[in-house]
């Protein structure tokens, strides 16, 4: 499903060309080189990995603010560029159906809000927390290990 007041975000094409030439992570760590066993979620491309497919686990610090709430998480990238999200900018079809934690930010880079959803009408979720003028982006989060899947932002007007 499109929507128009907002875009998903996966991991900037620039953040990931820095990890994979430098092999360090957001926390100056060095990346780790797998195999995928197949089901890693990606998030340069917002899909789940299929087995065999070369893949780097590194640290990874969302977009917001500097300041307490900002955090280093571990996420999954294909270990060479990949194309992308198809199609980019809506929530990923793969992922429709898996619940996720939307988490709200502030433009202070502050936790001011955020819901659970079922996977079912992510979308319906993502405007009703964006209505709120307070927030200024949303971070999908795993459900059990509240890993950083993707960042929500309204559209440009």
């Amino acid at each position: 499903m499109t929507n128009s007041s907002f875009r998903i975000h996966a991991l900037p094409a620039a953040a990931l060309d820095t990890v994979r030439r430098t092999g360090r992570d957001a926390a100056d760590r060095p990346i780790e080189a797998l195999a995928a066993g197949g089901g890693e979620p990606l998030r340069c491309c917002l899909r789940d990995a299929e087995q065999g497919e070369q893949l780097l686990l590194f640290g990874y610090a969302p977009p917001v603010a500097a300041g307490p709430y900002r955090e280093v998480g571990p996420v999954f990238a294909h270990a060479a560029a990949c194309p992308g999200p198809d199609p980019a900018g809506v929530h990923p079809p793969a992922w429709r159906g898996r619940p996720q934690v939307l988490r709200a930010y502030d433009r202070q880079g502050r936790i001011c809000g955020g819901r659970l959803h079922d996977g079912t009408d992510p979308e319906a979720v993502i405007v009703e927390l964006l209505a709120d003028p307070a927030v200024h982006q949303l971070h999908s989060r795993n459900l059990v290990y509240g890993c950083f899947m993707f960042a929500v932002q309204r559209s440009a007007v």
